[in-house]
């Protein structure tokens, strides 16, 4: 059974110009998994593409697959989600799953980015007048890059 258009569109979205090795080697599985993550995931699930990105984000790192993130993270470069939404979604996970597993996942982001031409470390996301603390401010600076707002209403 191949990968219907729809999860086609959506991996080419995500992938362009790429054909995963497993492809090759392990064709139906790969033809299951896309069908089923690329096609009707999303028809269950609408989300915008960015959120749901950040979402699948978050959960790689709680999960500790880290090949897998590297591989998402590259996708949510490709589709416009900027290295500091990237970096930030490894931020926030620090409290829930704890620094000991983030660790390889700040390392893998740094080299993802580094690959993608971005300069390190990026400028700071904290303003110095904020009274409620620095991980407050960088939420809300997230949740406003997030949802499209601009500078001024951030």
């Amino acid at each position: 059974m191949a990968p219907t258009p729809s999860a086609r569109a959506h991996h080419d979205e995500l992938f362009p110009d790429h054909v995963s090795t497993l492809a090759q080697t392990d064709p139906e599985l790969v033809e299951y998994f896309d069908s089923f993550a690329f096609d009707e995931v999303q028809r269950d699930a609408p989300l915008p593409v960015r959120t749901r990105l950040m979402v699948q984000l978050a959960a790689l790192i709680a999960c500790g697959a880290v090949n897998e993130y590297r591989t998402m993270a590259g996708a949510a470069l490709t589709v416009g989600i900027t290295p500091v939404e990237v970096k930030e979604v490894v931020y926030q996970a620090v409290p829930y799953v704890g620094m000991g597993r983030v660790l390889d996942f700040l390392h893998a982001t740094n080299t993802l980015l580094t690959e993608h031409g971005v300069s390190l470390p990026l400028p700071g996301q904290w303003c110095g007048h904020c009274t409620v603390g620095r991980a407050h401010h960088r939420m809300r600076r997230l949740r406003a890059v997030s949802l499209g707002c601009t500078r001024s209403e951030r």
